[in-house]
């Protein structure tokens, strides 16, 4: 075979069930940022005070809150959208629904101070991480290909 033909030839096909390697999918960093959310709204509500030193406690609670509901909501996304595919929604017919659910709780969290809405986002990705392992157990639902 020529030089020009070896350069010039189709590479071998590849599939894949994801956008990225096996193994880079983990509900733990959304599990992680939720639980942040859920230290901060409490830490919150036990702060009192109108002092300056107060004040500045509060905003850089409040700050570190809103970045982590972020951070859940960013890490939950790519999950859903990237790891679960047609098979997974076939044996967990709410996915889509508990997705949406944990997505408006990051929402939430990020515009209000409210313990059982942070208790409830971080048992929502609790959920949401059962799924997910449990489908990495499965052998009875195939990895979606293209092709």
């Amino acid at each position: 075979m020529s030089l020009l033909a070896r350069i010039l030839r189709p590479a071998n096909t590849a599939y894949a069930h994801c956008d990225g390697p096996c193994g880079v999918y983990d509900p733990a960093s959304a599990r992680i940022a939720a639980e942040a959310v859920l230290s901060m709204a409490k830490k919150l509500g036990d702060l009192h005070g109108n002092d300056l030193a107060t004040e500045n406690t509060r905003s850089r609670f409040i700050a570190i809150k809103e970045e982590q509901a972020q951070l859940a909501k960013d890490e939950l996304l790519i999950l859903w959208t990237d790891y679960f595919k047609p098979p997974h929604l076939e044996a967990n017919p709410d996915l889509h629904t508990t997705f949406w659910n944990a997505a408006k709780l990051c929402s939430q969290n990020k515009v209000e101070v409210n313990v059982e809405a942070a208790q409830a986002l971080v048992d929502t990705i609790g959920g949401i991480h059962d799924i997910f392992w449990a489908s990495k157990n499965r052998s009875d639902v195939p990895f979606y290909t293209a092709g």
